[in-house]
């Protein structure tokens, strides 16, 4: 920097005296920055859940410290009443809110469509309908806003009103989704009803229909965002599809078909191996896509029908697991093209008590996993595949759906009767705490600082630690 007009001397001293201020002015804004960040006050995702399972999909909150111990009595912030079918789908948090999806019946009524051939189940309980009975009712389709601090409603929008074409398995709903956020807009998907982009405040932004699925049990997973892409998968017995939106304008990048029967896994995002990627689960391949194109990069078989977890990744590997009518998890390398079905590519595989709806866990160097929808978790080395324990029973638990979430070296397991099993994050099974509430739940729970989100059937829980037992 030279200044005009002044001796060597005095520029030397006015140089110095330049450099000291700026230097103080950049660690005040990088201080700031940092804190802001740290906080989550700029709406950093790590101080948030903005999505299904959380930062990164990957159902851990880094920096989240729940209580360890809750009852209906006890560790209880606020307690409210769903409307609808609001119990399937878990909730995302940003900021003040907690925003999820509901589906509400209404007195409307129309002429039912021809009931589907029935299907099987994986339960050994006898047939269901494929994907149940078409209802009689028309229902509305919401998106609701809650204030976080207070349980209260802050907006409630009614994106659709329609009648569904299909039915559902008897324990989920109409709502089994999750929406996904960046701060600013809200995406979210319903399935055959379309996707919708709303703003924080509940003002629509843009919405896209998509075709009518004709699923196996219904329909429920939930997009993924990628840079300026929202994207969904649409996997049904006919055609079908996988969709990448902008995310400000609703158009369409591209949409690709796809070779696959129902599936019900979400699509996870992965960038640091080529190209930024989408990767989609499912019966026939696993697939990631490039986000900008839609082209294939990679692709691996072995999967068994009808996936329903979303994969997982670390150590360079996405981890892939399914178990309806049979059992697989594999952990699969990154950074690979082509078709990998048999290849080294494939690390190492479990071929026994992988989930059928739970997603696994990997958190730390342990991955977790369910057997089917038991109440039976096992755990594994993420790098080498070896086991560390297998199949214990979590004897208090009836069933479970949810995935495990983890926070402060802890992990969390959801059973379908409110039964809430703590385990410690570690390569022995070491049980800390088993909770219970009177709601049962098929929800994921989101995770944010020191509370815990957990939606039941009936109820929506903010789980956090009284005053009294923190100090």
């Amino acid at each position: 920097m030279i200044v005009y007009g002044v001796n060597e001397k005095e520029q030397t001293h006015f140089l110095g005296e330049f450099i000291m201020k700026r230097n103080l002015i950049f660690s005040i804004v990088f201080a700031l920055v940092f804190f802001f960040t740290s906080s989550g006050t700029f709406g950093a995702s790590d101080a948030n859940w903005p999505t299904w399972r959380g930062p990164g999909m990957m159902g851990i909150s880094p920096d989240g410290n729940p209580p360890l111990t809750w009852s209906e009595t006890e560790n209880i912030k606020w307690k409210v009443e769903l409307t609808g079918d609001g119990s399937d789908g878990s909730p995302i948090v940003w900021g003040d809110r907690i925003i999820f999806q509901t589906a509400v019946k209404t007195d409307k009524e129309e002429t039912p469509a021809p009931a589907a051939e029935p299907e099987e189940d994986d339960s050994g309980r006898g047939r269901r309908g494929r994907g149940g009975e078409a209802p009689t009712h028309v229902y509305k389709f919401n998106l609701v806003c809650l204030d976080r601090n207070t349980g209260k409603l802050l907006w409630e929008k009614t994106v659709c009103e329609a009648k569904p074409h299909q039915g559902h398995h008897e324990d989920h709903g109409y709502a089994s989704f999750s929406p996904v956020t960046d701060g600013t807009y809200i995406w979210a998907y319903y399935g055959s009803r379309g996707i919708y982009c709303y703003d924080m405040n509940g003002k629509q932004i843009w919405k896209k229909e998509i075709m009518n699925m004709k699923t196996r049990f219904g329909e429920g997973n939930s997009p993924a965002l990628a840079g300026d892409a929202v994207i969904i998968t649409a996997d049904h017995e006919e055609d079908s599809h996988i969709y990448t939106f902008n995310k400000k304008t609703g158009d369409i990048i591209w949409e690709k078909e796809r070779d696959e029967p129902t599936s019900y896994a979400s699509p996870f995002v992965v960038e640091g191996y080529g190209p930024l990627q989408v990767v989609a689960s499912a019966t026939n391949k696993v697939r990631g896509y490039d986000v900008k194109t839609g082209d294939v990069i990679w692709e691996c078989g072995g999967q068994t029908r009808n996936v329903v977890p979303t994969p997982v990744m670390g150590f360079d590997m996405i981890y892939c697991t399914s178990g309806f009518r049979g059992s697989l998890l594999q952990a699969i390398k990154l950074g690979q093209t082509g078709d990998l079905t048999g290849t080294d590519a494939v690390v190492w595989e479990v071929k026994e008590a992988t989930p059928y709806v739970p997603s696994p866990l990997l958190y730390s160097e342990q991955i977790y996993v369910m057997d089917g929808n038991k109440e039976i978790v096992s755990c594994y080395d993420a790098k080498t595949g070896k086991p560390n324990f297998t199949k214990q029973k979590l004897k208090e638990m009836k069933g479970i759906y949810a995935s495990p979430v983890g926070a402060a070296e802890r992990v969390y397991i959801v059973g379908r009767n409110g039964v809430v099993y703590v385990l410690k994050n570690s390569k022995t099974f070491e049980v800390l705490a088993i909770n219970k509430l009177d709601d049962g739940t098929h929800c994921s729970p989101a995770i944010v600082g020191n509370e815990m989100y957990l939606k039941g059937k009936k109820h929506l829980y903010c789980i956090a630690a009284s005053k009294s037992t923190t100090d």
